[in-house]
């Protein structure tokens, strides 16, 4: 006994000293999920009695922490507004100031997401001054990378300024004040973004490993010193400290850095989109943009394939695309510094399809089905009922083969709906392609003025050749 009594009598002044602690993402100024019940979440002594007391609310909520010192528990959120406080009660008591109550995404990828105002951004003069919205939140993610999942993170929330903004993601920011304008409730929007990443690095290492496709097509990236290449290296240290956060949904600009191996990309972001909603507990929406044309790709069709494995992933659930072709000013950037029309064209998808503030014709028209008739082919389109048009003369971009997969450059002729099709040099054609290339900027559009995303309508092997200097 003598042996045990010391530590029996130094356990309470442990609890006593005890303080409670939260990860990063909980905090002063945060916008919390409507209308949800979300997870809050800490650490304070092992088996302390935790009390949570919203100021919306007349309940108080309690716990306990684990013998892990961790503790974790639900709180129903009103309908959207604010500023509240939170009150968390232990050995010591912590509040949580000016919290509001809205719309909560991530905006996520590498560089193109990751791009800030400071970085040089086409369309934000006007912006920049006037960007004093206090109903839009920023938390910014710092870069890490890590072996093992991680916890606490890190970041804080801050309100939009001109000063915050300026710093934070340009499309995210763009995402947001939409959303906001449009709904006129608060918008959360956590970046966790950096230049240069592979999906890989975005999705669990043993979701990875446990396909062999994937975990072929992971092992052929190279090792770069400006970003982690191990598989779920930021996953670990950038998505999973924010879990179980209630979030709406999430935007990504990717893929860039996975044209090395095409082939499974669309495998790899379903893989990282069911984990991450697997994660959070929700399937909420995930909405994405195709990357754009881009000259400086090592081997032909390498871009266009990925484009082509992007349309492949909308087969995922509560999925969407943005086309951002028309917006390209320089092929030889893979930056293209019109940011604005990207945020707003994500942000019209998710008031369309998650808001129902549905906007006319806010989805670019895909490719749907072909007709072969004497000599041509006729295209039809899927978001396209109002019709199509073309700028600069007829649309271009569009080859056509016969049964010798010989491509030649072809006329095209807009007819209502559908793009009829043809060459000389093709007398009985089967397939057609459009923008099927690394740089091409093609000039179709639906009447609403989006533009048609590249496709091809046949399945045959494509060589990657290297691009010849």
């Amino acid at each position: 006994m003598k042996r045990i009594l010391p530590i029996l009598f130094f356990l309470p002044a442990l609890a006593a000293s005890s303080q409670i602690r939260l990860p990063a993402v909980i905090g002063d100024h945060m916008v919390l999920q409507q209308q949800s019940e979300v997870t809050l979440w800490g650490w304070s002594g092992p088996g302390e009695d935790i009390k949570v007391k919203p100021s919306w609310s007349e309940d108080t909520v309690k716990t306990m922490a684990t013998n892990y010192a961790k503790w974790s528990l639900k709180v129903k959120t009103p309908a959207a507004g604010g500023p509240y406080t939170i009150l968390i009660r232990g050995n010591t008591d912590l509040t949580i100031y000016d919290v509001m109550i809205g719309e909560v995404w991530i905006c996520s990828g590498q560089s193109n997401m990751e791009w800030s105002m400071n970085n040089g951004v086409a369309d934000a003069a006007e912006d920049m001054p006037k960007a004093n919205f206090p109903d839009i939140r920023l938390f910014h993610v710092n870069k890490s990378g890590a072996a093992t999942p991680q916890e606490h993170g890190e970041g804080t929330w801050e309100l939009c300024s001109p000063e915050t903004m300026k710093r934070f993601s340009a499309v995210g920011y763009f995402f947001g004040k939409k959303l906001n304008a449009t709904m006129k409730i608060p918008v959360g929007l956590i970046n966790v973004s950096w230049g240069g990443t592979p999906a890989e690095v975005w999705t669990p290492e043993e979701k990875v490993n446990a396909n062999a496709d994937l975990k072929a097509s992971w092992e052929k990236l190279n090792e770069i010193k400006w970003w982690p290449k191990n598989a779920g290296s930021t996953y670990n240290s950038m998505i999973r400290p924010l879990v179980p956060y209630g979030v709406a949904g999430a935007i990504w600009y990717q893929g860039e850095s996975n044209t090395a191996s095409p082939s499974t990309y669309a495998q790899l972001m379903r893989t990282m989109i069911e984990s991450w909603r697997a994660d959070f507990g929700r399937e909420f929406p995930f909405y994405f943009v195709q990357i754009a044309p881009f000259s400086g790709y090592g081997r032909d069709f390498e871009a266009a394939l990925i484009r082509e494995q992007q349309a492949k992933t909308l087969t995922v659930p509560k999925t969407g695309m943005v086309v951002v072709s028309d917006k390209v000013d320089n092929i030889k950037d893979i930056h293209p510094k019109f940011k604005k029309p990207v945020g707003e064209r994500l942000a019209m998808l998710a008031l369309s399809e998650m808001y129902n503030h549905r906007t006319p014709g806010y989805k670019s028209p895909v490719y749907k089905s072909m007709t072969a008739e004497k000599g041509k082919i006729r295209i039809s389109f899927d978001y396209a009922e109002v019709g199509l048009i073309s700028f600069g003369g007829d649309p271009k971009e569009f080859s056509i083969a016969g049964e010798d997969k010989k491509f030649y450059p072809a006329i095209a002729k807009i007819e209502g709906s559908t793009v009829v099709v043809s060459a000389k040099e093709v007398k009985v054609p089967v397939a057609v392609r459009f923008s099927f290339s690394n740089d091409a900027v093609g000039n179709l559009f639906n009447k609403e003025g989006l533009p048609v995303s590249p496709f091809r309508t046949d399945d045959w092997e494509v060589i990657m050749t290297e691009v010849k200097k």
